[in-house]
């Protein structure tokens, strides 16, 4: 991996889990929004676009992708079908994670809580109950009962109703 891309992951690294707060992860925040956009906005559309495949190769870049596919994306593009086109890359991100020991090899349970997110996020459902035992194991329960939330919400609507309006269905 070429210097400036571990260094521009780390960056996102930095940010996500130094510079952040944990409560302002999950609130939507406008200012938060403004600044993922303007600091990260070129890399999300880089990684959309599948130009980022590199960083996939190495466990730091590729959760630094996983960050720019699954969060990052929601805040830049909030309530626009945009917000979730990264779903399905950063959910094979995260399989990639597990099948390569990489979420087992993560010591900081926030890390590991992001490397999951995708699946916790999948409109499949199949994929969230297979993220909720290793929400347990490698999380917290709180996280894992999202993930069961997610799963009585697609067992009865087979989609996340609060995302229609953003994907025009």
């Amino acid at each position: 991996m070429q210097p400036e891309a571990r260094s521009q992951a780390d960056v996102i690294l930095n940010f996500w889990f130094e510079e952040c707060r944990p409560w302002q992860w999950f609130r939507q925040d406008s200012r938060l929004d403004q600044c993922v956009r303007e600091q990260f906005g070129q890399l999300a559309e880089a990684a959309q676009a599948k130009h980022l495949i590199a960083w996939e190769t190495h466990q730091q870049s590729a959760l630094a992708l996983v960050l720019l596919l699954d969060q990052f994306s929601r805040h830049i593009w909030r309530n626009q079908a945009r917000a979730f086109s990264g779903d399905q890359h950063a959910q094979r991100l995260s399989q990639q994670a597990i099948d390569q020991h990489w979420l087992e090899s993560e010591p900081q349970r926030a890390r590991r809580q992001f490397w999951l997110m995708p699946l916790l996020h999948a409109e499949c459902l199949e994929t969230v109950e297979t993220a909720i035992p290793l929400l347990e194991r490698w999380v917290d329960d709180a996280t894992a009962d999202v993930a069961r939330r997610n799963r009585r919400m697609l067992l009865n609507h087979g989609r996340y109703p609060w995302r229609d309006r953003a994907l025009g269905r």
